[in-house]
């Protein structure tokens, strides 16, 4: 019998002052048995750091044809096609030709996660935003998440503050665009 998800719950008090956003929220996040805590808070940070009206998880493992967040309009159409982790070029071609916006948040090097995709062909891909965190960030807070979780995450000036379960971590969100 296979292992099913386990369910997180994240109470999340967002004041992103780069964009005007301030917003309270809970977010369950279903974690697969595949999924590293890394990926998991990644997801949930890019979730966050994305959000505003039609924003929700993709469909997971279960659904190739969606990203791990996504944002639809009223009318259901895709705006932002948000990738976590190290997605293929082709998933960004994909995604690029869909949505308004595409951008990938990565708890990698951004580097290693960046090069595979030189010289492949992807829609728009001078539009394509890669953001990234300090090392050993989320390496940091990873092993905080419990199965439900208070989190604050402050955004100014392009540095984030997170609080997560009552610790305080601090990171630049470095942006890369792909060459």
């Amino acid at each position: 019998m296979a292992i099913g998800s386990t369910m997180h719950t994240f109470d999340v008090q967002l004041a992103d002052t780069d964009r005007g956003v301030y917003e309270d929220f809970s977010l369950r996040a279903a974690r697969h048995p595949s999924e590293t805590d890394a990926y998991m808070l990644t997801r949930v940070l890019a979730y966050g750091l994305e959000f505003g009206e039609g924003i929700a998880f993709g469909g997971g493992i279960s659904q190739t044809d969606e990203p791990a967040v996504l944002v639809r309009d009223l009318t259901g159409a895709i705006t932002a096609w948000v990738e976590v982790g190290a997605p293929d070029a082709e998933r960004l071609h994909y995604g690029s030709r869909l949505s308004e916006r595409t951008v990938v948040y990565t708890h990698r090097d951004p580097a290693k996660v960046m090069a595979p995709w030189a010289d492949k062909r992807i829609h728009r891909a001078e539009d394509i935003r890669v953001f990234s965190f300090d090392p050993g960030f989320i390496d940091a807070a990873a092993p905080l998440i419990e199965r439900r979780n208070t989190m604050t995450i402050t955004v100014t000036e392009g540095t984030m503050y997170l609080d997560l379960n009552g610790t305080s971590l601090t990171t630049p969100i470095h942006e890369h665009e792909l060459s």
